[in-house]
């Protein structure tokens, strides 16, 4: 599948395939054909499906990867500014909000002799573009300061910009209060200034103005740009979401990382959201900025399914979107859902995402319907899970695993996990929607669960561990990694309670043991493979990167086992990370060992936002707190850390049963209902 303009292939989803040489006079830092622009240290604004990438100090300046996108298009390749004929010194860049970076710089003042700056330079860039220019004076006489903006674009798609083949600067034309550039495919982009300029130089792209600051007085420039012909390029569709697909949760507690982690993460799955564009009512998740903006993924589905205690809305749209494109006509192939291969590291070869999707389609749906999914949605859908349980029956191979790549790909552990919790959970729903076949699918749960004990756990000395997988050919693979989170992912079932898993007793608490272990806990999480493992690279996407899905999956699966202290050391070490990251956690960050006094090593190429890393901050704290939903039965319990390893939190604004929930539990881990839907009983 060739990327689009808004989806370029990221290290989760192998490289893109790239040729031509650089552009002429691009820089050191130009990406070579195939490689990917290093992200770590720009700050990413999205509001999908619009997109701004800044350098630290805020000057776009035509070169590299930044500037102002929007639907994979880049509106604005240069904009830098300069004063009195001089750069501010940077001093300070940040993300202020999902959709905003600030940035502050420092002039002297002309004539000043002291080494005390006169002039302060703020900037605020915004997703769509729109920039505010503020030059505060404390000089102590009166100003009058030249004001420069070198301005240009060129119109370039994004994975052009990506892979280092940008087009040619466009010539600009004056255009009422500012400048415009056209492109022969009928796309034009306009940048309006307020105030007007004094004077604009279309040959040099320049707009220029003539400050006059008093003392302790300032200047404010705005530029705002727009697009003509957009709709020749996008459907109506393509816009921003409105409505309310996710709920204003709030995080109170003695940690004070918990407000700002849950503040970012409900932030960044909005600034994610992007329209079915065929079906305009529809929202998902876009899998990651900037590498992965394209049509809705399994990624998506994941977070939907994380981001269940901020209402049902985003998950149903979801799935909504990934039944359009099940297939159907009776054959094998029938009631899969379709998808591209994604790279799976080292050991493997790529994984399909289709066969994720549809595994994880039934599971989203039945844990949904806990939540208080409504009646009219969960009719619309449960044909389509249906479809994926049908596809699911024949899709295991001659040993009674289903293979991945399907039909003749390895059986991997993680999808065999994946495909036991389909059959469980949608047995669940099948009985609770009154259509049969419960009973078989549990049956068939239950003798997956015997053959993957005897097929997938490698006894040894120390215990045993589970096996990455079985080549089709039977050849085992015994590498250890954040995988085995999964199988201790269970879902929930009837009245709120986990699901039986494919582990027996022993086996889980060997598993525990092993995921809180120094050689899968970095001490930011855990790593994709383990630290003792061949070909383990702390920079590897699945062989050695520290992975957020993975590790709130861990801590959730450990917490509902009963191990807890497992749990709270994965979940403090993600905390701590989250905190270095400014609370926006990217999807990876390297598995370097923890030490005193360190910091988490960015990925250099990790999208940031990304759905699962963001809905991963809602899913840890929910954990924490243990809301177990049942709201077809009219319950909900609360199962918390006993622990209370974060002191006292309390939540609220959560969704249960389509009401607004608040729960609390205390410094000695008692959990306590503030808030809830009418007639909602509390639940054991």
């Amino acid at each position: 599948m060739a990327p689009s303009p808004a989806q370029v292939p990221g290290p989760s989803a192998g490289r893109p395939s790239h040729t031509g040489a650089p552009p002429p006079g691009a820089g050191a830092g130009t990406a070579r054909p195939g490689d990917l622009p290093a992200l770590h240290d720009i700050l990413i604004g999205v509001a999908l499906p619009a997109l701004t990438l800044s350098p630290r100090h805020g000057q776009l300046t035509g070169t590299g990867f930044e500037g102002v996108f929007l639907a994979g298009r880049r509106l604005l390749s240069r904009c830098f500014l300069r004063v009195a004929g001089r750069e501010p010194v940077p001093l300070h860049g940040r993300t202020a909000a999902a959709d905003r970076a600030d940035f502050l710089g420092v002039l002297r003042a002309p004539g000043d002799t002291g080494p005390d700056p006169g002039l302060l330079v703020e900037r605020t860039r915004e997703a769509d573009g729109t920039e505010r220019i503020t030059l505060r004076s404390s000089a102590n006489r009166p100003l009058r300061l030249p004001v420069e903006l070198a301005l240009g674009t060129d119109l370039a798609d994004l994975g052009a910009v990506a892979a280092g083949r940008p087009g040619p600067e466009l010539a600009a034309s004056v255009h009422g209060t500012g400048l415009r550039w056209a492109h022969g495919d009928g796309t034009a982009v306009t940048v309006a200034a307020d105030p007007p300029p004094s004077d604009a130089l279309a040959a040099a792209g320049l707009l220029r103005w003539e400050a006059e600051l008093a003392p302790g007085d300032r200047f404010v420039l705005t530029l705002r740009i727009r697009t003509e012909h957009a709709r020749r390029r996008q459907t109506p569709g393509t816009g921003r979401p409105g409505g309310h697909a996710l709920a204003d949760a709030v995080a109170e507690g003695d940690d004070p990382r918990l407000a700002p982690l849950l503040s970012a993460s409900v932030a960044d799955l909005r600034a994610l959201l992007q329209r079915d564009p065929a079906h305009p009512a529809d929202v998902h998740l876009a899998a990651g900025v900037p590498w992965r903006c394209g049509p809705v993924t399994a990624e998506a589905l994941w977070a939907a399914r994380m981001a269940l205690p901020l209402g049902t809305r985003l998950a149903v749209t979801t799935l909504r979107a990934l039944g359009r494109t099940q297939l159907l006509g009776g054959g094998p192939e029938s009631g899969r859902i379709p998808g591209p291969l994604r790279d799976a590291g080292p050991l493997l070869p790529p994984r399909c995402t289709g066969v994720e999707a549809t595994l994880a389609f039934p599971v989203v749906l039945a844990e949904a319907r806990r939540w208080g999914l409504p009646e009219q949605d969960l009719a619309e859908l449960l044909p389509v899970a249906e479809r994926c349980l049908d596809w699911l029956r024949g899709a295991v191979d001659a040993g009674g695993f289903v293979p991945d790549p399907w039909p003749a790909g390895p059986t991997r552990a993680e999808t065999q996990a994946h495909a036991h919790r389909a059959a469980v959970l949608g047995a669940d729903l099948l009985d609770a929607c009154g259509r049969p076949g419960g009973d078989a699918w549990r049956e068939w749960a239950r003798e997956l669960g015997e053959r993957f004990r005897a097929r997938f756990w490698f006894d040894d000395r120390s215990g045993g561990r589970p096996l990455l997988a079985r080549t089709p050919d039977g050849h085992p693979l015994p590498h250890l990694g954040g995988w085995a989170a999964h199988l201790l992912d269970t879902g929930l079932t009837a009245a709120g309670r986990s699901a039986p898993g494919l582990l027996d007793k022993a086996q889980t608490e060997r598993l525990a043991r092993l995921l809180a272990a120094p050689a899968l806990d970095s001490g930011w999480g855990l790593r994709g493979l383990g630290e003792k493992e061949p070909g383990y690279n702390p920079f590897g996407h699945r062989s050695g990167a520290v992975r957020v899905h993975e590790t709130a999956v861990a801590v959730a699966g450990l917490a509902a086992a009963g191990y807890e202290n497992e749990a709270a050391s994965l979940l403090r070490g993600v905390l701590d990370a989250a905190e270095a990251f400014d609370h926006r956690l990217p999807e990876m960050y390297a598995g370097e060992r923890r030490t005193t006094g360190a910091v988490p090593v960015p990925h250099p190429a990790a999208c940031r936002p990304a759905a699962v890393a963001a809905a991963a901050g809602v899913q840890l704290l929910t954990a924490v707190v243990g809301v177990r939903p049942d709201a077809p039965g009219r319950t909900v319990a609360l199962q918390p850390l006993r622990s209370a390893p974060l002191g006292e939190i309390r939540l609220s604004g959560l969704r249960v049963a389509g009401e607004p929930f608040a729960a609390r539990v205390g410094r000695l881990g008692l959990g306590m209902v503030e808030e809830a839907a009418p007639g909602l009983q509390l639940g054991v």
